[in-house]
C-alpha cells in the first residue's frame, strides 16, 4: 500500500478508559474520578487516556491503572471498542475500554486522594461523562459471565477469606441472594479452595475459618471444565 493512501485519511484519537472493581465486604463498587480537565471538568469519568505513540492498547491501560491504584499485576481485560462517532464532544475518539479487579485493601488511600477518586456501589452509580455508564454496564455483565466458569472474582479478596466472604461476593456481582448451604456444598465440592487452622473472629464469636484458592488444583481441573455457581 502506497504511503499516500495513509496520508489522505484524518487522524483519529484512540483513547484507554478503565472500570475498576472492587468489593467492600458487602457490594461490588467501581472507582471512578472527577475529570480534571474540558469538556466536563468536575464530572464523574472512568480513569482513562490516550494510547501513546509506542504503546499498544494493553499497555497504556497498565500505565492507566497504575497512575491511579499505583498497583502493578492487576487482573485486567480487554471489555470491547466504543466508536459511536458523537461519543466525545472534544472530538473523534475511540476508546477501548478495559475492566480491572483489584483487591480494595491494597489500594492506598493516599493515591485516592491525589485523584479525588472514589469507590462508588453499583447500584449507587452518578451519571458519568460520555458512555462511561454503558462501558461499566457491559463490564459488570462481562464479569458475571466470567466468574461462572473463571476464577477471577478472587482478584476482588483478600488471600486467606472465610466461606461467607466468598459468597457474599458472588452475591454482590450477581445482586441476588444464594442458599447459604448449596453454595457451601457446591464451592467445596470443587476442591480448589485448601482450608486454614486460622479462623476470622471479628463479625461472630463462634468464627468461620479461612480458605486461600489452590490455582494448581484449579488448573489441574481446568481441562474438564469447571463450574463454581
Amino acid at each position: 500500500m502506497k504511503l499516500d493512501l495513509y496520508e489522505k485519511h484524518e487522524r483519529i484519537l484512540v483513547a484507554v478508559d478503565c472500570i475498576i472493581f472492587g468489593f467492600d465486604g458487602n457490594k461490588l463498587q467501581a472507582l471512578l474520578i472527577k475529570r480534571g480537565f474540558e469538556p466536563e471538568k468536575g464530572k464523574w469519568s472512568l480513569m482513562g487516556g490516550f494510547v501513546g505513540q509506542n504503546e499498544s492498547a494493553e499497555q497504556s491501560a497498565a500505565r492507566v491503572l497504575y497512575q491511579l491504584t499505583g498497583m502493578k499485576n492487576i487482573y485486567m481485560e480487554q471489555l470491547g471498542c466504543f466508536s459511536d462517532v458523537n461519543r466525545d464532544t472534544a472530538g473523534r475518539v475511540i476508546s477501548i475500554a478495559f475492566f480491572a479487579l483489584i483487591n480494595k485493601k491494597d489500594y492506598s488511600t493516599q493515591m485516592q486522594l491525589e485523584h479525588e477518586a472514589k469507590w462508588f456501589p453499583l447500584s449507587e452509580m452518578p451519571k458519568l461523562i460520555f458512555d462511561h455508564n454503558k462501558m461499566v454496564e457491559r463490564a459488570r455483565k462481562r464479569l458475571q459471565e466470567k466468574v461462572v466458569n473463571h476464577p477471577i472474582g478472587f482478584e476482588l479478596l483478600p488471600t486467606k477469606f472465610t466461606l461467607p466472604q466468598l459468597q457474599s461476593l458472588y452475591e454482590a456481582i450477581y445482586d441476588t441472594q444464594l442458599d447459604k448451604r448449596n453454595f457451601t456444598k457446591k464451592i467445596l465440592s470443587l476442591g480448589v479452595l485448601n482450608k486454614l487452622a486460622e479462623k476470622e473472629k471479628e463479625t461472630s464469636r463462634k468464627g468461620a475459618f479461612y480458605y486461600v484458592f489452590d490455582s494448581e488444583r484449579y488448573s489441574k481441573l481446568q481441562a474438564n471444565g469447571v463450574k463454581f455457581i
